[in-house]
């Protein structure tokens, strides 16, 4: 029996690049109020491999994790460019919900248009941020507009089409609803997301499935695996079977993760709903499915 989770929502951020969006995570981050200046130092805090830096864009997807009312808000920042598609569709399938981040005066792009599709295949609920309406040449009503145009393009449903939208200045940290009238934090926009942004829906109860969307890299641990856990309870030590194109074989779980603010933070147990980081197994690959052996 499936039950949903209020206590937890996964969103995935998709925008074109340079619609602002690392620097909406940015902000976000800074504002929560849960990190130490030194941890928040210099701009593009989820950028941080050196291309990624020098080039502006974010090329590999990352995950965060923040508190706002008593939930925890797992955000998925997610590449904007077109040559890292692949990783796009994978990251979205641990979402249940999305930030399309619009530039207030360029509007949607083609970009868009592509991440926007694969997020309501996927199911996503969205929500519009048009962002720089400090922009001298913003035109926000406009992009309002031309999102609806959007998704009904790409054949969203009546529901899906009346869909929720907010005004903001991430370089400015504010959200509105009015975008003549600027907003003083990002307030706004958070509790936007935790209205209409579903929690996950799970089955605690089922044997463990978790499908491994990203792979991490330690010299000290080896593969890390990550993924949304979508039934069961995964455990540190836990004996698992891994499922592979190949065929099946047994591992253990070696350390357990869930995301904390910036990064990971050791846990004994995650559940369905959860976004889990998990080491031990070097041969897993994107795409297996860790599970119950029975």
């Amino acid at each position: 029996m499936t039950q949903r989770r209020t206590d937890i929502r996964n969103v995935a951020i998709i925008a074109h690049v340079d619609h602002g969006k690392t620097t909406l995570v940015d902000c976000l981050l800074r504002q929560s109020g849960q990190f130490r200046d030194s941890q928040l130092a210099g701009e593009r805090i989820l950028d941080s491999g050196d291309l990624e830096r020098e080039r502006g864009i974010t090329i590999l997807a990352k995950n965060i994790a923040l508190q706002h009312a008593g939930v925890k808000i797992n955000i998925i920042d997610t590449p904007g460019h077109a040559d890292f598609g692949g990783e796009v569709e994978r990251v979205l399938r641990m979402a249940d919900g999305a930030l399309l981040l619009l530039d207030a005066a360029e509007g949607p792009m083609p970009q868009t248009r592509f991440v926007l599709r694969k997020a309501l295949e996927c199911g996503l609920k969205p929500i519009v941020v048009v962002n720089k309406i400090d922009r001298p040449d913003a035109r926000s009503q406009d992009v309002v507009a031309e999102a609806l145009e959007l998704f009904l393009d790409l054949g969203a449903d009546e529901q899906v089409a009346d869909f929720p939208y907010v005004f903001a200045s991430a370089k400015e940290g504010f959200a509105t609803e009015d975008p003549e009238v600027p907003g003083d934090s990002m307030q706004p926009l958070l509790e936007m997301l935790l209205e209409h942004v579903p929690g996950p829906e799970v089955d605690v109860n089922s044997p463990l499935q978790m499908l491994v969307s990203q792979i991490d890299y330690s010299e000290y641990v080896g593969r890390i695996a990550i993924g949304r856990i979508q039934a069961g309870t995964i455990r540190s030590g836990q004996s698992l079977a891994l499922m592979q194109e190949s065929g099946q074989t047994e591992g253990k779980v070696g350390q357990l993760f869930v995301f904390d603010k910036l990064g990971r933070t050791e846990t004994e147990t995650a559940e369905a709903g959860d976004i889990a980081a998990v080491t031990g197994m070097e041969k897993i690959e994107i795409g297996d499915t860790l599970c119950d052996p029975s």
